[in-house]
C-alpha cells in the first residue's frame, strides 16, 4: 500500500503544515507585541514593566523567535523543492513571482527577529530580573529599544503583503505572457522591499508610530507591489 505522506508532495504537505503552524505562532506574537503589548506598557509603573519583561515576555520571546526560525527553514525547503522541480522558468510562473515577493519579506523579517529584536529583548529581559533582584540595569539596552520598535513595526508593515502574497502564490491567477522576461518586475519589487529593509535599519519609524500608522504602511505596500507586478507582467 502507497502511502501519501511518503511521497515527495507527503513530505512537502508536512513542510507546509509545519510552516503554517509555526507562521501562526510568530505572526499571531508579532501583533501581540505591536497591538497589545505595545499599548499596554506606557500606562504601568516600573515595578509591572520589570515584572513583565522578567517574566512575560521571555515565553513570549521563545514562540516568536522559534516561530521565526522554523517558518523560515520550512519555507526555505519548500521553495528548494518549487524550484528544482519548476526549474529555470520559475520566476516566470505567478507561483515564482508571488512567493518571491512574499519569501524576500519573510526573510528580512526572520533577519530582523534574530540579529535586532531577539538581542535587544534578551537585554531588556535581564534588566527587568535585575531591577527586580536588587540589581543594576545596563541602561545601554533601554537606549536601544527604538532601534528594536523600529525593526519590529517594520516586520508588522511587512507581515500584511506577506500574508497576501503567499496565498496568492497558489489562489490568485496571473496571466503571464509567453515571451515575459521577470528580470524588471523582480528587481524593482527588490528593491522597494530592500529600501525599507534598509529604513528598519538606519532610519525612522515615520508613520508606524501608531499601531493605525503600520496597518496603513502594510496596506499601501501590498496596494503598491501588486500594482507594479499587475502591470509589468
Amino acid at each position: 500500500m502507497d502511502v501519501g505522506l511518503f511521497t515527495q508532495d507527503g513530505l512537502v504537505m508536512v513542510l507546509r503544515w509545519i510552516h503554517f503552524f509555526a507562521g501562526v505562532a510568530w505572526i499571531g506574537h508579532l501583533y501581540y507585541f505591536n497591538f497589545v503589548q505595545g499599548a499596554f506598557m506606557p500606562e504601568v509603573d516600573a515595578t509591572v514593566k520589570n515584572n513583565v519583561f522578567a517574566k512575560l515576555v521571555p515565553r513570549a520571546m521563545w514562540w516568536f523567535r522559534w516561530g521565526a526560525m522554523f517558518t523560515f527553514l520550512s519555507g526555505l525547503i519548500m521553495l528548494l523543492i518549487a524550484g528544482k522541480d519548476l526549474g529555470g522558468d520559475f520566476m516566470k510562473t505567478p507561483y515564482g513571482i508571488f512567493i518571491w515577493t512574499g519569501a524576500l519579506m519573510g526573510t528580512f523579517m526572520f533577519l530582523n527577529v534574530w540579529l535586532i529584536i531577539w538581542p535587544i529583548q534578551r537585554g531588556l529581559i535581564n534588566n527587568g530580573a535585575a531591577a527586580l533582584s536588587g540589581g543594576t540595569p545596563d541602561a545601554s539596552f533601554a537606549a536601544k529599544a527604538p532601534k528594536a520598535l523600529l525593526a519590529s513595526r517594520t516586520n508588522t508593515m511587512f507581515s500584511i503583503p506577506l500574508l497576501f502574497f503567499m496565498g496568492a502564490a497558489r489562489h490568485l491567477p496571473l496571466t503571464i505572457p509567453e515571451d515575459f522576461n521577470p528580470g524588471m518586475v523582480l528587481a524593482l519589487v527588490t528593491l522597494i522591499i530592500l529600501g525599507l529593509e534598509v529604513n528598519a535599519i538606519k532610519g525612522k519609524l515615520g508613520p508606524m508610530t501608531t499601531v493605525k500608522g503600520v496597518i496603513h504602511c502594510g496596506v499601501a505596500l501590498l496596494v503598491v507591489l501588486y500594482a507594479l507586478i499587475e502591470v509589468l507582467v
